[in-house]
């Protein structure tokens, strides 16, 4: 072969080209991504410190007032508490009920499918129009939930459970009108509405693990079930349970409609599911109180971080065999 001399200046210009050329391919999507993310980010963090209003004439800087106020104000602190504890009821409990209907699907020789549809039908449903039911389910009076509670009243199930006995003395409670019970009920339709989106995540991570290790297992000595779940299911999960914890998490943080539906006046009784999204609805939207909103959208984001990163570190950390 003929070496062919370059000018050093054109030899570099050469080395660059590919670098150069890959930026110029990324940029539409660097200047999207800039767009649509950074820039609403970067100006909601921006009125977070201001008493800006739409209309305003004018746009004051407050400084930290804002963020003083979620955790001084009874009202931002019950929306804390109330989205903390919806999230920590509805997450394990729609993971580890997703979980189980996953492995008893998985299990069957037949009906699959139409086990598969009973328990989506939830996810592909509107979460608003499904709230509107549980509404009418939960009416105190004409809702079938207090009616089936009220046929087990001067039976043998009212022995059982003595809450059932003081709602057969002292009436049905008022599930939707009741600050004790208003939260539960949100979480419950979560749990709902969640659980069956969980199962398809696992059932397709179930399809993932190979049969050999369930072999290799038992002629190692796991007979049970339990023995081959605690061995081989479990940790073959461990990337699809830390996505499904993640997805659940940063779901749970963003429910609106069901608290939108059920109480449209302002987050139940006394504020008891007064959540966050609502809470940014309410007063970005409503009241008009764009920096106070803009303050608490900064608080959500912050809690969305920390969960991605903890889900980056479990991914990075190797959790299942390979």
């Amino acid at each position: 072969m003929v070496a062919v001399d370059m000018p050093p200046q054109t030899r570099r210009r050469a080395a660059r080209s590919p670098q150069t050329m890959a930026w110029l391919l990324s940029a539409p999507a660097l200047a999207l991504m800039l767009l649509i993310l950074l820039v609403p980010m970067l100006s909601a963090l921006v009125l977070s410190f201001t008493d800006y209003s739409l209309g305003a004439t004018e746009l004051n800087w407050v400084g930290l007032d804002n963020y003083e106020k979620l955790f001084t104000r009874s009202s931002y602190e019950k929306m804390l508490w109330a989205t903390l504890t919806y999230v920590l009821v509805v997450v394990p409990m729609s993971v580890g009920l997703g979980l189980g209907a996953a492995l008893l699907i998985n299990s069957l020789g037949r009906g699959r499918e139409i086990y598969k549809t009973i328990y989506f039908l939830p996810v592909m449903a509107t979460l608003l129009a499904m709230a509107i039911v549980w509404e009418l389910m939960l009416h105190p009076t004409i809702g079938m939930v207090n009616r089936t509670l009220e046929m087990g009243c001067g039976t043998w199930i009212e022995s059982l459970w003595p809450w059932l006995a003081d709602g057969c003395a002292n009436g049905m409670p008022i599930w939707l009108g009741d600050k004790d019970y208003a939260l539960w009920v949100v979480c419950f339709i979560g749990i709902w509405q969640g659980f069956g989106f969980n199962m398809v995540l696992y059932l397709a991570g179930l399809t993932g693990i190979p049969r050999d290790l369930y072999n290799a297992a038992e002629m190692d000595g796991a007979r049970s079930a339990w023995e081959r779940f605690r061995l081989v299911t479990w940790p073959a999960l461990g990337p699809t349970t830390v996505f499904v914890v993640t997805i659940t998490c940063i779901r749970a943080f963003q429910v609106f409609d069901t608290v939108e539906a059920l109480f449209p006046r302002g987050g139940g009784p006394s504020k008891s599911a007064y959540m966050m999204m609502f809470a940014i609805y309410e007063k970005g939207i409503k009241q008009n109180l764009i920096g106070v909103g803009a303050a608490i959208t900064m608080l959500f984001l912050l809690f969305v971080m920390i969960i991605t990163v903890i889900q980056r570190r479990l991914t990075e950390r190797k959790v299942h065999y390979s």
